[in-house]
């Protein structure tokens, strides 16, 4: 009877250890082709950073300036106040379930030239690795679980310069990308973001080309880990391919109000072009996609900022069949006092009946001379 029990747990966790097999060959088979267009590829460079860029609905292609110009628009690195300034921001998304971790440094060499550098980190850490749970007399043993993490990171290495029309600079991008699943995959990437800046009195203009000749990703399996399952229940080896992600186009217009000697205010319209097929986007056509997103910044003394921004407009088909816009709002508070920033964000990463809303701390210390 003991032999019988132990032969049907057996079965039984032989069953559930090919079910967790075949939820990981669902995920990596979408990369069998050798290489291949994906859409959503390397997604964790979409979230954004700074809090105060969040707070604005990530509208700041054109009035971004800073040691955080190195991700969203490479050609306001020009714009630093010092020889050098630091940032840093941490925050959690899924109720803590996801870290998301952000360094940057920006370098002025002159006046014309600065250098900068931004490390990205986003990761589920801690996950329960069961494929071993079951030894081979079929008893669950709680020892043989293992843990494992899924991160991607990204490396910018930025350098800005300005031309020799008045106000006019660009900017540019080397990413390193490294993307790790646990023992079973890792890729490795790399691309080029392209930008500039112009500013014309009161209005503000900036463009960036993400990936601009394409990012490529070289992912790589540990076949070892699940060929023997793969083999038993005919599913197909995921094979070592490369991942492309095409251009897109981020443009946007910014325009500042000068209430008194004290009081400032900054509006900004940002469109980001998407070319690699039809997104869920708010203007959308083959093979065109566009999503707009708006911010605001009010100012005081430039010590105090009051920030709100709207972002990811969509149209949503409900029950009844009819379409129902939905976006997402953000606002935020930051405060500077001699060289050192601390910004505040309050946002949601999608619809609150799915994720809770994020809070969003990042600091940000500018040292060295003032550079006239």
């Amino acid at each position: 009877m003991k032999i019988f029990l132990n032969r049907k747990r057996k079965s039984y966790f032989d069953l559930k250890k090919c079910l967790l097999i075949l939820v990981l060959c669902i995920h990596l088979g979408n990369y069998t082709t050798n290489a291949q267009l994906v859409t959503y590829s390397n997604e964790f460079l979409n979230i954004g950073i700074d809090a105060a860029s969040l707070a604005q609905g990530n509208s700041v292609i054109s009035s971004i300036d800073g040691v955080c110009s190195g991700y969203w628009n490479p050609a306001g690195l020009t714009s630093l106040k010092t020889s050098m300034e630091v940032s840093a921001m941490h925050t959690n998304y899924f109720s803590g379930l996801a870290q998301f971790d952000f360094i940057g440094m920006a370098y002025k060499i002159s006046d014309s030239l600065a250098l900068g550098f931004s490390l990205i980190r986003f990761g589920v850490d801690d996950i329960p690795n069961t494929l071993n749970l079951v030894d081979e007399n079929g008893n669950v043993d709680y020892d043989r679980i293992t843990y494992f993490s899924v991160s991607d990171y990204a490396l910018f290495l930025s350098i800005a310069k300005k031309t020799k029309i008045h106000n006019l600079n660009w900017g540019a991008n080397i990413k390193l990308i490294y993307r790790r699943q646990g023992e079973f995959a890792n890729a490795f990437g790399f691309g080029f973001d392209l930008g500039i800046k112009y500013n014309y009195y009161k209005w503000k203009f900036g463009a960036v080309l993400r990936d601009a000749t394409s990012t490529f990703n070289m992912w790589i399996f540990n076949k070892k880990l699940f060929e023997e399952v793969f083999a038993a229940t005919n599913n197909q080896m995921p094979t070592n391919t490369l991942e492309l992600t095409l251009p897109k186009l981020l443009i946007g217009v910014a325009r500042e109000f000068k209430f008194n000697s004290k009081i400032t205010m900054l509006t900004e319209i940002d469109l980001d072009s998407h070319f690699d097929g039809e997104h869920h986007s708010l203007i959308k056509a083959k093979p065109l996609s566009i999503d707009p997103h708006i911010g605001l910044q009010l100012s005081y003394l430039r010590n105090i900022f009051i920030r709100a921004g709207v972002d990811r407009f969509q149209l949503i088909e409900d029950f009844d069949k009819q379409n129902k816009l939905t976006f997402q709002p953000s606002v935020g508070i930051g405060f500077s006092f001699y060289n050192f920033s601390l910004d505040y964000a309050l946002t949601d990463i999608g619809d609150q009946a799915i994720a809770p809303i994020s809070h969003i701390f990042s600091l940000k210390y500018a040292f060295g001379k003032q550079i006239n």
